[in-house]
């Protein structure tokens, strides 16, 4: 069976709730309708896990979808650990303010101390808005000290994706 996808950030709440979950269709809207209830206080009735029904799209492959932008990041460093406590300081400090949906750092197999950041968001103008926000400026002053010269950025428009 195809695993189904509802993610909060889709509609956007008083809450803010970032909630994505993914399941197999009948579980998916008995947890979303328990969540809708206990954290966006919507009774729980036949209409609106009806409307969650209604709301589920297929699972891709860590949610990428055509229409959403990646980013990858290249940089250098001896200082991995660091730049890695790090980005789990940017993640507290900024919270359900970023619109970063995942992200994926990978170190290069064949030339050590180079890394590549993927950051997947749900559009290009949301990936600008989580550049400029105040904390993820903060952010990229600090990484930039425990970096061997400047990243490298790429940015991408996914036209598709698929799941192996």
């Amino acid at each position: 069976m195809t695993r189904k996808h509802v993610d909060c950030r889709d509609h956007p709440s008083v809450s803010g709730c970032t909630l994505a979950i993914s399941g197999e269709e009948d579980e998916l809207v008995r947890v979303a309708a328990l969540h809708m209830a206990d954290v966006h206080e919507h009774p729980d009735t036949a209409e609106l896990r009806d409307a969650i029904r209604g709301d589920l799209q297929d699972a891709q492959a860590m949610d990428t979808k055509p229409g959403s932008f990646l980013q990858l990041i290249e940089f250098h460093t001896d200082r991995i650990d660091e730049v890695e406590a790090l980005t789990r300081e940017w993640v507290d400090a900024i919270g359900s303010a970023t619109t970063a949906r995942w992200e994926v750092l990978g170190a290069d197999h064949d030339q050590s101390h180079r890394y590549v950041q993927i950051v997947q968001f749900p559009g290009y103008a949301a990936a600008m808005a989580n550049s400029e926000h105040p904390v993820t400026a903060k952010f990229a002053e600090r990484i930039q000290k425990l970096c061997d010269g400047h990243a490298q950025f790429t940015n991408l428009d996914v036209r598709s994706s698929s799941a192996f």
